[in-house]
């Protein structure tokens, strides 16, 4: 797998959960079973977060062509780990009520995340030859 393909990978996520809480419909978060917001502020902060990660990754995949550098996979590493962190904390200690399918969804996307982060630490070992420095 090489680099464009990892960040590939991150960028689709990226994109797709960040769509998914700019346009935020009440509808899907009873569907998801996740907190409710008194208003969509903080939802569509990170859905253009969200976003806007993706497109510095598109940008890093496809932007040495118009001279531009983006986001690499250190900082997608980053961000990442950091958010599934979060989260995890969230769901761990954090007294929600929420439904058994609430805890599922945002487990999934710890797990998610993560997976994809782990993906990309795999990748960057391998590319050095395996040797931790």
């Amino acid at each position: 797998m090489n680099t464009n393909r990892v960040l590939a990978l991150d960028a689709i996520i990226n994109l797709v959960l960040g769509l998914l809480l700019l346009i935020f419909p009440i509808g899907l978060i009873e569907w998801l079973g996740v907190p409710i917001p008194v208003s969509n502020f903080y939802a569509n902060i990170l859905g253009a977060v969200l976003l806007g990660i993706g497109i510095a990754l598109l940008i890093e995949i496809f932007g040495e062509k118009v001279g531009l550098s983006g986001l690499g996979v250190g900082g997608a590493i980053s961000i990442n780990l950091c958010g599934a962190v979060v989260l995890a904390l969230w769901l761990i200690f954090g007294a929600m009520t929420i439904p058994v399918r609430g805890y599922l969804f945002l487990w999934s996307l710890v797990i998610l995340v993560s997976s994809v982060s782990v993906v990309e630490i795999f990748y960057l070992w391998k590319r050095k030859g395996g040797n931790v420095h």
